[in-house]
Protein backbone atom coordinates (compact mmCIF):
# COMPACT_ATOMS: atom_id res chain seq x y z
CA UNK A 1 0.00 0.00 0.00
CA UNK A 2 0.91 3.64 -0.42
CA UNK A 3 0.11 5.32 2.92
CA UNK A 4 0.09 9.11 3.34
CA UNK A 5 0.09 10.09 7.03
CA UNK A 6 -0.28 13.61 8.46
CA UNK A 7 0.89 14.31 12.00
CA UNK A 8 2.29 17.47 13.56
CA UNK A 9 4.49 15.44 15.94
CA UNK A 10 7.13 12.97 14.79
CA UNK A 11 10.61 11.90 15.98
CA UNK A 12 12.96 13.17 17.15
CA UNK A 13 10.05 14.51 19.22
CA UNK A 14 9.17 12.00 21.93
CA UNK A 15 5.55 12.56 22.87
CA UNK A 16 2.98 9.77 22.60
CA UNK A 17 1.65 10.66 19.14
CA UNK A 18 5.13 10.94 17.62
CA UNK A 19 6.19 7.60 19.07
CA UNK A 20 2.98 5.80 18.09
CA UNK A 21 3.04 6.95 14.47
CA UNK A 22 6.75 6.30 14.00
CA UNK A 23 6.92 2.83 15.57
CA UNK A 24 3.98 1.54 13.54
CA UNK A 25 5.24 3.11 10.33
CA UNK A 26 8.58 1.33 10.78
CA UNK A 27 6.72 -1.98 10.66
CA UNK A 28 4.74 -0.95 7.59
CA UNK A 29 7.93 0.00 5.78
CA UNK A 30 9.59 -3.28 6.81
CA UNK A 31 6.58 -5.13 5.41
CA UNK A 32 7.09 -3.52 2.01
CA UNK A 33 4.60 -0.66 2.09
CA UNK A 34 5.36 2.89 0.93
CA UNK A 35 4.90 5.27 3.86
CA UNK A 36 5.10 9.05 3.60
CA UNK A 37 4.69 11.16 6.73
CA UNK A 38 3.85 14.86 6.42
CA UNK A 39 5.00 16.68 9.54
CA UNK A 40 6.83 19.83 10.64
CA UNK A 41 10.31 20.63 11.87
CA UNK A 42 10.65 19.12 15.36
CA UNK A 43 10.10 21.69 18.09
CA UNK A 44 7.65 20.19 20.61
CA UNK A 45 7.10 20.98 23.46
CA UNK A 46 9.33 24.04 23.96
CA UNK A 47 8.71 25.68 20.59
CA UNK A 48 12.45 25.53 19.84
CA UNK A 49 13.91 23.76 16.83
CA UNK A 50 15.83 20.59 17.56
CA UNK A 51 19.52 20.63 16.66
CA UNK A 52 20.18 19.97 13.00
CA UNK A 53 16.75 21.11 11.77
CA UNK A 54 15.51 24.30 10.14
CA UNK A 55 11.98 25.62 9.68
CA UNK A 56 11.96 25.43 5.86
CA UNK A 57 9.05 25.29 3.48
CA UNK A 58 9.96 21.74 2.50
CA UNK A 59 12.64 19.27 3.55
CA UNK A 60 12.67 15.54 2.91
CA UNK A 61 14.51 12.81 4.81
CA UNK A 62 14.46 9.04 5.10
CA UNK A 63 13.94 7.66 8.60
CA UNK A 64 14.12 3.87 8.88
CA UNK A 65 12.44 3.40 5.51
CA UNK A 66 9.81 6.08 6.11
CA UNK A 67 9.75 9.07 3.75
CA UNK A 68 9.44 12.10 6.02
CA UNK A 69 8.40 15.41 4.49
CA UNK A 70 8.71 18.36 6.86
CA UNK A 71 6.86 21.60 6.09
CA UNK A 72 7.22 25.10 7.50
CA UNK A 73 4.91 26.12 10.34
CA UNK A 74 4.45 28.89 12.84
CA UNK A 75 6.33 27.55 15.85
CA UNK A 76 5.03 28.06 19.38
CA UNK A 77 5.70 26.47 22.75
CA UNK A 78 3.11 24.06 24.10
CA UNK A 79 1.40 26.63 26.29
CA UNK A 80 -1.25 29.30 25.89
CA UNK A 81 -4.10 29.31 23.42
CA UNK A 82 -3.59 31.98 20.76
CA UNK A 83 -0.05 31.12 19.63
CA UNK A 84 -0.69 27.38 19.82
CA UNK A 85 -3.80 27.82 17.69
CA UNK A 86 -1.73 29.70 15.11
CA UNK A 87 0.74 26.82 15.21
CA UNK A 88 -2.06 24.30 14.58
CA UNK A 89 -3.62 26.35 11.78
CA UNK A 90 -0.29 26.86 10.05
CA UNK A 91 0.21 23.08 9.87
CA UNK A 92 -3.32 22.74 8.52
CA UNK A 93 -2.29 25.02 5.64
CA UNK A 94 1.27 23.92 4.91
CA UNK A 95 0.62 20.26 5.72
CA UNK A 96 -2.24 20.21 3.22
CA UNK A 97 -0.12 21.84 0.52
CA UNK A 98 2.78 19.51 1.25
CA UNK A 99 0.58 16.42 1.09
CA UNK A 100 -1.04 17.52 -2.16
CA UNK A 101 2.41 17.53 -3.78
CA UNK A 102 2.79 13.81 -3.06
CA UNK A 103 1.74 11.03 -5.47
CA UNK A 104 -1.79 9.77 -5.10
CA UNK A 105 -1.87 7.34 -2.16
CA UNK A 106 -4.12 4.39 -1.44
CA UNK A 107 -5.21 5.96 1.84
CA UNK A 108 -4.81 9.28 3.64
CA UNK A 109 -4.71 9.22 7.41
CA UNK A 110 -4.11 11.72 10.20
CA UNK A 111 -3.95 11.54 13.96
CA UNK A 112 -5.17 13.64 16.83
CA UNK A 113 -3.86 15.35 18.79
CA UNK A 114 -3.55 17.87 17.38
CA UNK A 115 -7.00 18.23 15.90
CA UNK A 116 -6.29 20.40 12.86
CA UNK A 117 -3.97 17.74 11.43
CA UNK A 118 -7.14 15.69 10.99
CA UNK A 119 -8.78 18.58 9.14
CA UNK A 120 -5.79 18.63 6.79
CA UNK A 121 -6.04 14.86 6.31
CA UNK A 122 -9.72 15.05 5.41
CA UNK A 123 -9.08 17.88 2.94
CA UNK A 124 -6.21 16.02 1.25
CA UNK A 125 -8.34 12.88 0.97
CA UNK A 126 -11.15 14.91 -0.56
CA UNK A 127 -8.95 16.63 -3.12
CA UNK A 128 -7.05 13.46 -4.02
CA UNK A 129 -10.27 11.44 -4.04
CA UNK A 130 -8.85 8.88 -1.66
CA UNK A 131 -10.35 7.52 1.58
CA UNK A 132 -9.49 9.41 4.76
CA UNK A 133 -8.95 7.55 8.05
CA UNK A 134 -9.21 9.57 11.26
CA UNK A 135 -7.04 8.17 14.03
CA UNK A 136 -8.59 9.35 17.29
CA UNK A 137 -5.82 9.70 19.85
CA UNK A 138 -7.63 12.24 21.99
CA UNK A 139 -11.19 13.54 22.30
CA UNK A 140 -10.84 17.14 21.19
CA UNK A 141 -12.11 19.78 21.95
CA UNK A 142 -13.61 18.28 25.12
CA UNK A 143 -10.13 17.53 26.50
CA UNK A 144 -8.97 21.15 26.23
CA UNK A 145 -12.14 22.21 28.04
CA UNK A 146 -11.43 19.58 30.72
CA UNK A 147 -7.97 20.98 31.51
CA UNK A 148 -9.29 24.54 31.62
CA UNK A 149 -7.43 25.77 28.54
CA UNK A 150 -10.72 27.01 27.08
CA UNK A 151 -14.12 27.62 28.59
CA UNK A 152 -17.29 26.29 27.06
CA UNK A 153 -18.74 28.83 24.68
CA UNK A 154 -19.25 29.51 20.97
CA UNK A 155 -15.68 28.50 20.07
CA UNK A 156 -15.97 25.08 21.73
CA UNK A 157 -19.39 24.45 20.20
CA UNK A 158 -18.07 25.35 16.73
CA UNK A 159 -15.13 23.00 17.15
CA UNK A 160 -17.47 20.20 18.25
CA UNK A 161 -19.47 20.65 15.03
CA UNK A 162 -16.24 20.42 13.04
CA UNK A 163 -15.23 17.35 15.05
CA UNK A 164 -18.47 15.54 14.24
CA UNK A 165 -18.18 16.58 10.59
CA UNK A 166 -14.78 14.89 10.39
CA UNK A 167 -16.03 11.68 12.00
CA UNK A 168 -18.94 11.51 9.58
CA UNK A 169 -16.88 12.27 6.49
CA UNK A 170 -14.06 9.86 7.30
CA UNK A 171 -14.02 6.43 5.69
CA UNK A 172 -13.07 4.96 9.06
CA UNK A 173 -12.22 6.07 12.57
CA UNK A 174 -9.50 4.28 14.52
CA UNK A 175 -10.14 4.85 18.22
CA UNK A 176 -7.40 4.12 20.74
CA UNK A 177 -9.86 3.31 23.53
CA UNK A 178 -13.31 1.77 23.88
CA UNK A 179 -14.40 4.90 25.74
CA UNK A 180 -13.71 6.95 22.63
CA UNK A 181 -15.85 4.55 20.62
CA UNK A 182 -18.69 4.87 23.12
CA UNK A 183 -18.46 8.65 23.01
CA UNK A 184 -18.72 8.68 19.22
CA UNK A 185 -21.60 6.23 18.96
CA UNK A 186 -23.52 8.13 21.65
CA UNK A 187 -23.25 11.18 19.39
CA UNK A 188 -24.60 9.44 16.33
CA UNK A 189 -21.46 8.11 14.61
CA UNK A 190 -22.10 4.76 12.96
CA UNK A 191 -20.47 1.93 14.97
CA UNK A 192 -19.53 0.13 11.78
CA UNK A 193 -16.97 2.75 10.80
CA UNK A 194 -15.15 2.69 14.17
CA UNK A 195 -12.31 0.26 14.89
CA UNK A 196 -10.90 0.16 18.42
CA UNK A 197 -7.17 -0.55 18.31
CA UNK A 198 -5.65 -0.11 21.76
CA UNK A 199 -2.19 1.41 22.01
CA UNK A 200 0.90 -0.72 22.48
CA UNK A 201 4.66 -0.87 22.95
CA UNK A 202 7.56 -1.97 20.78
CA UNK A 203 9.10 -4.78 22.80
CA UNK A 204 12.27 -4.61 20.72
CA UNK A 205 12.95 -1.19 22.29
CA UNK A 206 11.62 -1.72 25.81
CA UNK A 207 12.51 -4.71 27.96
CA UNK A 208 13.67 -5.36 31.53
CA UNK A 209 17.14 -4.13 32.40
CA UNK A 210 19.22 -3.42 35.48
CA UNK A 211 19.31 0.08 36.92
CA UNK A 212 21.69 2.34 35.05
CA UNK A 213 24.09 3.12 37.88
CA UNK A 214 25.77 5.96 36.03
CA UNK A 215 22.47 7.80 35.65
CA UNK A 216 21.45 6.92 39.19
CA UNK A 217 24.60 8.54 40.57
CA UNK A 218 24.19 11.55 38.28
CA UNK A 219 20.69 12.26 39.59
CA UNK A 220 21.21 11.32 43.22
CA UNK A 221 19.10 8.17 43.01
CA UNK A 222 21.71 5.57 43.93
CA UNK A 223 20.49 3.38 46.77
CA UNK A 224 17.03 4.96 46.77
CA UNK A 225 13.57 3.51 46.15
CA UNK A 226 12.47 5.39 43.05
CA UNK A 227 8.91 6.19 41.99
CA UNK A 228 9.30 7.58 38.49
CA UNK A 229 7.01 9.54 36.19
CA UNK A 230 8.24 9.51 32.59
CA UNK A 231 6.31 11.63 30.11
CA UNK A 232 4.62 14.92 29.41
CA UNK A 233 4.19 17.38 32.27
CA UNK A 234 0.95 18.82 30.97
CA UNK A 235 -2.34 20.24 32.15
CA UNK A 236 -4.00 16.83 31.82
CA UNK A 237 -1.64 15.14 34.27
CA UNK A 238 -2.28 16.92 37.57
CA UNK A 239 1.34 16.56 38.68
CA UNK A 240 0.97 19.13 41.44
CA UNK A 241 -0.58 16.23 43.34
CA UNK A 242 2.78 14.40 43.13
CA UNK A 243 4.41 17.32 44.91
CA UNK A 244 1.68 17.20 47.58
CA UNK A 245 2.43 13.49 48.05
CA UNK A 246 6.15 14.24 48.23
CA UNK A 247 5.52 16.55 51.18
CA UNK A 248 3.81 13.67 52.96
CA UNK A 249 6.81 11.44 52.21
CA UNK A 250 9.40 13.91 53.47
CA UNK A 251 10.18 11.68 56.47
CA UNK A 252 10.94 8.66 54.23
CA UNK A 253 14.54 9.42 53.24
CA UNK A 254 14.85 6.22 51.21
CA UNK A 255 12.07 7.19 48.77
CA UNK A 256 12.56 9.49 45.80
CA UNK A 257 10.04 10.71 43.26
CA UNK A 258 11.41 11.70 39.90
CA UNK A 259 9.71 13.35 36.97
CA UNK A 260 11.38 13.04 33.57
CA UNK A 261 10.11 14.88 30.55
CA UNK A 262 8.83 18.20 29.29
CA UNK A 263 5.54 20.02 29.07
CA UNK A 264 3.62 23.20 29.72
CA UNK A 265 3.59 22.67 33.49
CA UNK A 266 7.21 21.62 34.02
CA UNK A 267 8.72 25.02 34.88
CA UNK A 268 5.90 25.79 37.31
CA UNK A 269 6.32 22.40 38.98
CA UNK A 270 10.06 22.92 39.44
CA UNK A 271 9.45 26.38 40.90
CA UNK A 272 6.79 24.99 43.26
CA UNK A 273 9.04 22.13 44.40
CA UNK A 274 11.86 24.59 45.12
CA UNK A 275 9.52 26.89 46.99
CA UNK A 276 8.39 24.01 49.18
CA UNK A 277 11.95 22.80 49.72
CA UNK A 278 11.18 19.28 48.46
CA UNK A 279 14.48 17.41 48.58
CA UNK A 280 12.85 14.09 47.66
CA UNK A 281 11.72 15.19 44.17
CA UNK A 282 14.12 15.03 41.23
CA UNK A 283 13.35 16.59 37.85
CA UNK A 284 15.14 15.04 34.88
CA UNK A 285 15.07 17.09 31.66
CA UNK A 286 13.64 15.74 28.40
CA UNK A 287 15.69 12.92 26.89
CA UNK A 288 15.98 11.52 23.35
CA UNK A 289 13.71 8.58 22.63
CA UNK A 290 16.73 6.30 22.46
CA UNK A 291 17.46 7.10 26.11
CA UNK A 292 14.02 6.21 27.44
CA UNK A 293 14.89 2.61 28.45
CA UNK A 294 17.81 3.97 30.51
CA UNK A 295 15.48 6.46 32.17
CA UNK A 296 12.89 3.77 32.91
CA UNK A 297 15.63 1.59 34.42
CA UNK A 298 15.98 4.09 37.26
CA UNK A 299 12.47 3.25 38.47
CA UNK A 300 11.40 0.73 41.06
CA UNK A 301 7.82 1.79 40.38
CA UNK A 302 6.35 3.47 37.29
CA UNK A 303 3.99 6.29 38.18
CA UNK A 304 1.12 7.01 35.78
CA UNK A 305 -0.84 10.10 36.76
CA UNK A 306 -3.92 11.86 35.36
CA UNK A 307 -6.01 14.84 36.38
CA UNK A 308 -9.19 14.13 38.32
CA UNK A 309 -11.72 14.75 35.55
CA UNK A 310 -14.19 12.24 34.05
CA UNK A 311 -12.89 13.01 30.56
CA UNK A 312 -9.60 11.32 31.46
CA UNK A 313 -11.31 8.11 32.53
CA UNK A 314 -11.39 7.37 28.80
CA UNK A 315 -7.64 7.84 28.34
CA UNK A 316 -5.03 5.06 28.33
CA UNK A 317 -1.58 6.67 28.74
CA UNK A 318 0.99 5.01 26.49
CA UNK A 319 3.52 4.97 29.35
CA UNK A 320 1.51 2.12 30.87
CA UNK A 321 2.63 -0.18 28.06
CA UNK A 322 6.23 1.00 28.14
CA UNK A 323 6.38 0.34 31.89
CA UNK A 324 4.87 -3.12 31.41
CA UNK A 325 7.46 -4.02 28.79
CA UNK A 326 10.22 -2.83 31.15
CA UNK A 327 8.84 -5.22 33.77
CA UNK A 328 7.93 -2.42 36.16
CA UNK A 329 5.04 -2.43 38.64
CA UNK A 330 2.65 0.45 37.97
CA UNK A 331 1.27 2.93 40.46
CA UNK A 332 -1.71 4.50 38.72
CA UNK A 333 -3.48 7.64 39.92
CA UNK A 334 -6.47 8.15 37.63
CA UNK A 335 -10.23 8.74 37.71
CA UNK A 336 -11.05 5.09 36.96
CA UNK A 337 -11.82 3.96 33.44
CA UNK A 338 -9.91 1.82 30.96
CA UNK A 339 -6.41 2.58 32.23
CA UNK A 340 -7.40 1.41 35.71
CA UNK A 341 -9.01 -1.72 34.27
CA UNK A 342 -5.89 -2.62 32.26
CA UNK A 343 -3.59 -2.25 35.27
CA UNK A 344 -5.85 -4.02 37.76
CA UNK A 345 -7.18 -6.78 35.48
CA UNK A 346 -3.65 -7.74 34.47
CA UNK A 347 -2.39 -7.55 38.05
CA UNK A 348 0.30 -5.18 36.76
CA UNK A 349 0.11 -2.65 39.56
CA UNK A 350 -2.11 -0.84 42.01
CA UNK A 351 -4.37 2.16 41.53
CA UNK A 352 -5.32 5.05 43.75
CA UNK A 353 -7.86 7.84 43.25
CA UNK A 354 -6.77 10.74 41.09
CA UNK A 355 -5.40 13.81 42.87
CA UNK A 356 -5.44 12.18 46.32
CA UNK A 357 -1.96 12.89 47.73
CA UNK A 358 -2.51 10.88 50.92
CA UNK A 359 -3.49 7.79 48.94
CA UNK A 360 -0.54 8.26 46.58
CA UNK A 361 1.93 8.64 49.43
CA UNK A 362 0.51 5.62 51.26
CA UNK A 363 0.78 3.49 48.13
CA UNK A 364 4.40 4.54 47.63
CA UNK A 365 5.22 3.54 51.23
CA UNK A 366 3.44 0.21 50.81
CA UNK A 367 5.29 -0.68 47.62
CA UNK A 368 8.63 0.46 49.01
CA UNK A 369 8.16 -1.90 51.96
CA UNK A 370 6.70 -4.83 50.03
CA UNK A 371 9.37 -6.46 47.91
CA UNK A 372 7.40 -9.67 47.33
CA UNK A 373 4.35 -7.70 46.21
CA UNK A 374 6.49 -5.64 43.83
CA UNK A 375 8.06 -8.73 42.32
CA UNK A 376 4.66 -10.28 41.68
CA UNK A 377 3.33 -7.10 40.07
CA UNK A 378 6.47 -6.81 37.93
CA UNK A 379 6.11 -10.36 36.60
CA UNK A 380 2.45 -9.78 35.78
CA UNK A 381 3.24 -6.48 34.07
CA UNK A 382 5.83 -8.10 31.82
CA UNK A 383 3.42 -10.92 30.89
CA UNK A 384 0.69 -8.40 30.10
CA UNK A 385 2.95 -6.40 27.77
CA UNK A 386 2.90 -9.29 25.30
CA UNK A 387 -0.79 -8.60 24.67
CA UNK A 388 -0.10 -4.98 23.74
CA UNK A 389 2.64 -5.19 21.14
CA UNK A 390 3.24 -2.37 18.66
CA UNK A 391 3.61 -4.96 15.90
CA UNK A 392 0.09 -6.22 16.59
CA UNK A 393 -1.25 -2.69 16.59
CA UNK A 394 0.52 -1.91 13.30
CA UNK A 395 -1.02 -5.00 11.67
CA UNK A 396 -4.53 -4.15 12.88
CA UNK A 397 -4.30 -0.55 11.65
CA UNK A 398 -3.05 -1.80 8.30
CA UNK A 399 -6.12 -4.01 7.97
CA UNK A 400 -8.33 -0.93 8.35
CA UNK A 401 -6.33 0.85 5.65
CA UNK A 402 -6.65 -2.12 3.32
CA UNK A 403 -10.39 -2.32 3.85
CA UNK A 404 -11.07 1.34 3.09
CA UNK A 405 -8.49 1.44 0.29
CA UNK A 406 -10.35 -1.29 -1.51
CA UNK A 407 -13.70 0.46 -1.04
CA UNK A 408 -13.23 3.60 -3.13
CA UNK A 409 -12.78 7.31 -2.35
CA UNK A 410 -15.29 7.41 0.46
CA UNK A 411 -14.40 4.08 2.01
CA UNK A 412 -17.72 2.58 1.02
Amino acid sequence: MNILFLTENFPPETNAAATRVYERAVYWAEWGHDVTVITCAPNFPHGKLFDGYANRWRQVEDMDGIRVVRVKTYIAANRGVVRRTLDFLSFLATGTIGALREPKPDVVTATSPQFFAAVAGWLVGLLKRRPFVFELGDLWPVSIEAVGAMKRGPAIRTLEKLELFLYRRSAAVIALTHSFEQNLTSRGIAPGKISVIVNGVDASRYQPRDRDQELAREWGLAGKFVVGYVGTHGMAHGLGNVLDAAELLADADGIRLFLAGAGAERDALIEDANRRGLKNVVFIPPQPKSEMPRIWSLCDIALVHLKNNPVFAGVIPSKIFEAMAMGLPILLAAPGGEATAIVEDNGAGISVPAEDPAALAAAARRLAAGEQERMGLARAALRASERYSRERQAAEVLEVYRAVGASGPNGR
